[in-house]
């Protein structure tokens, strides 16, 4: 079976990288990019199954990202995350479309679960 394609988007280079790495470890196909604008680029090159999208980004936020990324391929499932705790943010996020979110600094097992949960429902396991 195909490991699943995640599309990691996230201006903090330094933390995209060894979260691409970890996850790459755990079988996950990873692709990273660093802007709103890179991430839809790659999408129409390469459709993610999941796509993990910060929420603040210079130029196209994480917001404008989501919905552009909804209006393209609702069937693609968005992990926002967000440095904030303030839980409108991930309400917000949630009612945009997307499939869940995750306040940074985050534990790499937390992601893992809701990585499975969105396995599980699409039948990628």
């Amino acid at each position: 079976m195909m490991p699943p394609k995640l599309l990691l988007v996230d201006d903090e280079e330094d933390f995209i990288s060894a979260l691409a790495e970890r996850l790459r470890i755990r079988n996950y196909d990873t692709r990273i990019v660093t802007s709103g604008e890179a991430a839809l680029l790659e999408i129409q090159k390469e459709r993610p199954d999941i796509v993990l999208l910060d929420l603040k980004m210079p130029g196209m936020g994480g917001m404008e990202t989501l919905m552009n990324i909804k209006a393209k391929d609702s069937s693609i499932d968005v992990i926002m995350v967000t440095g904030s705790v303030n839980s409108q943010v991930g309400e917000e996020a949630l009612k945009a479309g997307a499939t869940a979110h995750m306040v940074k600094p985050f534990d790499i097992e937390n992601l893992m679960d809701k990585l499975q949960d969105i396995r599980k429902k699409r039948g990628l396991d």
